[in-house]
């Protein structure tokens, strides 16, 4: 920016965005300068490197404003956890299941955490088990993203909310079939 340009000629941009062409470095700063704007470097791998006529200030306070409006459209995916035992009963299994569903549903990955004590260690495949069957009943709604794996006294899995199929765009209902 400004004096800082190194080199000794540079493409210019006019305020508005016209093309003024290749001039010397020091005539595009001369041209800032009686314009009371900053010669800002654009494109700086360019040959000539890219520089532009403007208002730096209000550039940055443009683009600072631009990034805070995308960051409050994005949305904001959270990770939900939802904890196991090996000797789950058959009633706690569906009521976390059914919690895992509503976090999926609502547009959270879910975090599956099945946990050994003591002698449960020794029956690993029992919390793959039941690790499996969770992730195979949830499959409707959504994918693993991380496959059951053992860490150290714990099996954990990642399932993320699935894609929409189709969207409602392409395919004909009643066409193909």
């Amino acid at each position: 920016m400004n004096r800082n340009i190194r080199v000794p000629e540079v493409r210019l941009t006019g305020v508005k965005g016209e093309q003024i062409g290749v001039v010397q470095t020091r005539q595009a700063q001369r041209m800032a300068d009686d314009a009371g704007l900053d010669l800002v470097e654009i494109a700086p791998t360019a040959r000539p490197p890219v520089c532009r006529i403007m208002d730096y200030g209000k550039y940055k306070y443009e683009q600072d404003k631009k990034r805070k409006e995308a960051k409050k459209s994005q949305s904001q995916t959270k990770v939900k956890e939802v904890k196991f035992h090996v000797n789950v009963g058959d009633h706690d299994y569906e009521t976390k299941l059914r919690h895992a569903r509503e976090f999926i549903e609502d547009g959270n990955r879910v975090k599956g955490s099945l946990y050994f004590r003591g002698r449960e260690n020794a029956h690993r495949d029992l919390g793959f088990d039941v690790m499996n069957r969770f992730v195979e009943d949830l499959s409707d709604i959504g994918t693993p993203e991380q496959k059951p794996r053992l860490m150290g006294r714990q099996i954990i899995t990642l399932i993320v909310p699935a894609k929409k199929k189709g969207g409602g765009k392409g395919r004909e209902s009643g066409k193909g079939e």
